[in-house]
């Protein structure tokens, strides 16, 4: 069972913030899932389900087999799951495609909770200026019931950040799904 929204809102009000937002850019009121996430791990209520040992984004550009130049991009994710290390391997659009993709190509047992994931829009917003800038990612996911959520990462690194709104994601599906530890 998710928490009540009157527990949220509770811990919403006693979140530190600063112009509406908690610090370093994480903004608890656009991003319900991960906000649920953190209140749920503040009370320890969050399985570690999977760990992710390291993920790996390449961009390329290339011919294709019609001789036309295209760019591609290549994730590698290594998680570990119940002591089993699994390797998956996509290739996306773009290089947050590639991991969205390769992320939930094969999560071992948890396979089939998130099966009917989807990722359904992507924001990316420059927190501050220039090319050091901080940049926070919302990603909002949709499974097969058609129920929405959206979750936020946070980093200088544009791919961090949407690896860390994936993750969240992921996580959410998971144990919105009553998914066993």
């Amino acid at each position: 069972m998710l928490l009540r929204s009157s527990r949220i809102n509770h811990l919403r009000t006693r979140a530190p913030r600063s112009g509406g937002q908690s610090p370093v850019g994480y903004a608890c009121d656009a991003s319900d899932a991960s906000f649920e996430l953190l209140a749920r791990r503040v009370l320890g209520k969050v399985p570690s389900y999977f760990d992710v040992e390291k993920f790996d984004v390449t961009v390329e550009q290339r011919d294709n087999a019609l001789g036309q130049r295209v760019t591609v991009s290549l994730a590698v994710v290594k998680v570990k799951v119940d002591g089993e290390h699994l390797i998956s391997a996509a290739e996306g659009n773009g290089p947050v495609n590639a991991l969205d993709l390769a992320l939930r190509k094969d999560l071992g047992k948890y396979q089939s909770y998130i099966s009917g994931l989807e990722l359904t829009d992507y924001r990316v917003r420059i927190l501050n200026g220039g090319t050091e800038a901080v940049t926070r990612v919302l990603i909002e996911s949709q499974d097969e019931t058609g129920e929405r959520w959206t979750t936020v990462g946070v980093s200088p690194n544009i791919i961090d950040a949407s690896f860390q709104a994936l993750m969240d994601s992921v996580i959410y599906k998971l144990v919105k799904s009553g998914a066993p530890a």
